[in-house]
């Protein structure tokens, strides 16, 4: 029996993107035999009971409902032997995996591609596809993204681009909602997020089944450098004068600096960040807390900050000393007063000055005091 056999489509997008009623439709087209894995955060998995009442057309899909928990952390093993329980079936084609709303797409993608390369199963990560409400986002992330009640934090909008980041197949649902210029304005302001995923446009879910297993397989690598982050992180050079232009008109540019920021100036810049601004991300770190690495996403209106690991440098010299073993590279980039501490964001925008940006930033760099 060959290893790569059954292929698994990873499905994600936001809370009311319209994923269930997608996997409605994929579930009623009687091409081939598929299996089905929801993924709720509620306690009621209400997304598996709406795809029950599908009737005879979904005796022959075995649906499994994953409860209390999300995909991308504290569900993996479980998520994995579901997956192997399926696999067993011989007559199975293909298994689709609905995940939660708020799953991160690359957490989940990378857990099943460690999973496929350090096992001897049988599945293999096909495709991973972003279902995008384009009215939410005309209406929301176009115009601004103005705060309201489902923000929450106004991380939102920030997991909502991480989706649409990390994607090969990107789905734009709901397009009856918008008349053509407004599509085509969303269409092109998705694709300076995503340069690479295949954008197909629909009304309720209606895709073909075929579409989605038609095709070349996902390609870990090249769709975490298909994002527009990562894209000018791999090819713009920090100490180059002007930012990369790619043929939409949208620059971006990549700031580095070992100096930690100013909390206080730092959240002041947030509160009035530049509008031609479209999308920044990195990892940074302040002045008045030398252990954690801090996080820092920004979409339209929306910023946040959020404390994440410990810098390596933050640990005693014997904890240092005994990973080293194991990896003797990790003290390479290391500066003799910062270690591995660095302030790195990739800044992507439209109309604004590298060097305008770059004064709001450098300003909020800790001073001597």
């Amino acid at each position: 029996m060959s290893k790569r056999e059954i292929p698994v489509v990873l499905i994600t997008g936001y809370l009311g993107s319209g994923k269930t009623t997608l996997m409605q439709h994929l579930l009623s087209q009687e091409k081939r035999k598929v299996a089905l894995i929801v993924n709720d955060m509620g306690a009621i998995n209400i997304d598996a009971s709406l795809l029950s009442k599908t009737g005879n057309k979904i005796a022959q899909v075995e649906l499994v409902e994953m409860q209390n928990g999300c995909i991308c952390c504290t569900l993996r093993d479980e998520f994995m032997e579901q997956i192997e329980k399926l696999a067993a079936d011989d007559t199975l084609e293909a298994i689709f995996v609905e995940a939660s709303g708020i799953s991160e797409p690359s957490s989940i993608a990378g857990a099943f591609v460690n999973y496929e390369e350090s096992t001897d199963t049988r599945v293999y990560l096909k495709t991973v596809v972003s279902v995008v409400d384009v009215d939410r986002i005309y209406r929301e992330f176009l115009n601004s993204l103005e705060d309201d009640e489902d923000t929450e934090e106004g991380d939102v909008i920030n997991l909502i681009m991480d989706q649409i980041e990390f994607c090969n197949v990107m789905l734009l649902n709901k397009t009856d909602l918008l008349d053509k210029s407004q599509l085509e304005e969303v269409t092109k302001s998705l694709r300076n997020l995503q340069k690479e995923a295949e954008m197909i446009p629909c009304t309720q879910g209606l895709v073909d089944l075929d579409v989605l297993l038609d095709r070349e397989d996902f390609d870990f690598e090249d769709c975490l450098a298909s994002g527009s982050v990562q894209q000018a992180l791999n090819e713009c050079d920090p100490d180059d004068e002007k930012a990369c232009v790619d043929e939409y008109g949208i620059s971006s540019f990549v700031f580095e600096e070992k100096r930690p920021f100013n909390r206080e100036a730092f959240h002041k810049l947030i509160e009035e960040y530049p509008t031609e601004l479209i999308r920044s991300k990195g990892y940074i770190w302040f002045s008045d807390d030398w252990k954690h690495v801090q996080l820092f996403e920004q979409a339209g209106r929306n910023a946040s900050v959020t404390e994440l690991s410990e810098w390596v440098s933050a640990w005693t010299e014997e904890e240092l000393q005994a990973v080293e073993k194991d990896f003797p590279d990790i003290r390479e980039d290391w500066d003799a007063v910062y270690g591995d501490r660095t302030n790195q964001l990739v800044f992507i925008g439209k109309g604004y000055e590298k060097a305008d940006i770059l004064k709001l930033v450098n300003a909020c760099i800790e001073t001597e005091r």
